[in-house]
């Protein structure tokens, strides 16, 4: 597992990478630093999203698709969707949901999850909420 630091409306979190989900890490890697806006979900309840239209995330010349997926992220839990239904996107959880999108119930692979800091999520959630899109920065961390 690498250990990731996630900066994001004056918080900052340290997120692990998931084993179960290699494909999407060894692609989401070679992004960083990440750089990018957050903002509130519209369907599926507590959490927030980086939206990414038509854009795919590319692992070895090909567009990375589901591996690990799921619907129901636990706090932390961090997704990545590949497109298809709706909208390429990221989203992290900071309280309950759902992952939906006005065409129905998603799944994203849970490619990251925070272990540090997670005490800081709905004060994200809720910033983000009632402010609107807040910049985020995911960068590694040197050993």
């Amino acid at each position: 597992m690498t250990r990731l630091r996630i900066t994001a409306g004056g918080h900052t979190f340290i997120a692990e990478t998931n084993p179960d989900a290699p494909i999407t890490v060894a692609a989401f890697m070679k992004l960083l630093p990440y750089r990018q806006k957050l903002i509130h979900v519209r369907w599926s309840g507590e959490a927030c999203w980086i939206p990414l239209g038509d854009w795919h995330l590319e692992h070895e010349g090909k567009p990375v698709g589901f591996e690990n997926h799921t619907s129901h992220p636990s706090v932390g839990d961090v997704l990545f969707y590949p497109g298809g239904y709706s909208e390429t996107e990221f989203l992290i959880a900071y309280g309950s949901c759902c992952f939906a999108s006005k065409l129905g119930q998603l799944a994203g692979n849970h490619f990251m999850t925070v272990v540090e800091g997670k005490e800081n999520l709905r004060a994200l959630g809720v910033k983000t909420l009632w402010e609107g899109a807040q910049d985020v920065l995911v960068e590694a961390i040197e050993d």
